[in-house]
């Protein structure tokens, strides 16, 4: 409820904006982040700085967490000066793309401590996480996911996902494997076209219209790859991680991802040439060098 004081770690490209909205919501925040330049706007909206994410747990029963990485989760969760050591959490809710492995791993050492774990990731990018967009797939025991909707609420669409940790993770991964696919996909259809003498604009014109319109269609070239930006708000480094532990994952359950080994490579290279902090549709640009011409066109969207 509002005025309820809760923590926040990792208050960067996607955490600052999730904690900002719940600022404006009324509710009471104590953060923590590496960078401090990434802490000093909430600070000046209300919220209280903590020196390490084991001080924003000695004051917050409910602590969300917002990281890069698996291994970074699980020390900022787990390690010394970390969140599970702080004197009055009860419940963390990880909104990170970590994958099912390290979130149940996680759960099961908090189970021991008495401290519930909430495994909750979202979709829709930075933008989504400004305008309170996002899609929040949450999973854990329904008594908990009760406690916690109104919070996740704040930063968009809830969905249960189950009450296992890692099932959240589970359907993360699969949305963004389908979001870079499509990305992928989409790049090789355009370049073919401009090739061939088409305009990239009325081609994604024609798309948008027809069956094979999907999300990058629709917004990532409009707005980031036709206008020559490649600012859709995603790292590429990020988008890699979350590709690689999906391929990794559909191979431990024996399921065959043939077109997602073919997305992993794309993003693997795409990293190599462009950097680890490029935007994800810098992939594009792959394709463009690899087919010799540019998918230029006029500026649709914001």
């Amino acid at each position: 409820m509002a005025g309820q004081v809760l923590g926040f770690v990792g208050v960067g490209r996607m955490g600052g904006p999730m904690a900002g909205r719940l600022v404006d919501a009324g509710y009471g925040l104590r953060v923590f982040d590496t960078d401090a330049g990434a802490v000093k706007p909430l600070v000046a909206r209300g919220a209280a700085a903590c020196a390490s994410a084991r001080e924003v747990a000695d004051g917050a029963a409910l602590v969300l967490a917002s990281l890069p990485t698996p291994e970074i989760v699980r020390e900022v969760v787990l390690g010394e000066r970390g969140i599970a050591r702080g004197k009055a959490v009860r419940t963390v809710v990880d909104l990170s793309t970590t994958g099912p492995t390290v979130a149940k791993a996680v759960a099961e050492a908090l189970e021991g401590r008495g401290i519930a774990w909430i495994d909750a990731p979202v979709s829709g990018g930075v933008a989504g996480a400004k305008a309170g967009t996002l899609a929040v797939m949450a999973a854990c025991p329904r008594p908990a996911f009760a406690a916690v909707e109104p919070v996740l609420k704040t930063f968009g669409r809830v969905f249960y996902a189950g009450a296992k940790p890692g099932m959240g993770q589970i359907a993360k991964l699969a949305n963004n494997m389908l979001s870079v696919a499509g990305l992928a996909i989409a790049s090789e259809a355009l370049a073919m076209g401009v090739k061939a003498g088409l305009d990239p604009a009325a081609m994604i014109d024609i798309i948008n219209a027809g069956t094979g319109r999907n999300s990058a269609t629709q917004d990532k070239f409009p707005r980031a790859i036709l206008t020559r930006r490649f600012d859709a708000g995603f790292a590429t480094g990020l988008s890699y991680k979350d590709i690689r532990l999906c391929v990794e994952e559909a191979e431990a359950l024996g399921v065959p991802m043939v077109v997602g080994a073919a997305v992993r490579e794309m993003m693997a290279i795409t990293q190599a040439k462009f950097g680890p902090a490029s935007d994800f549709t810098s992939l594009a640009r792959v394709v463009e060098e690899w087919a010799g011409v540019e998918i230029r066109g006029a500026a649709k969207g914001n």
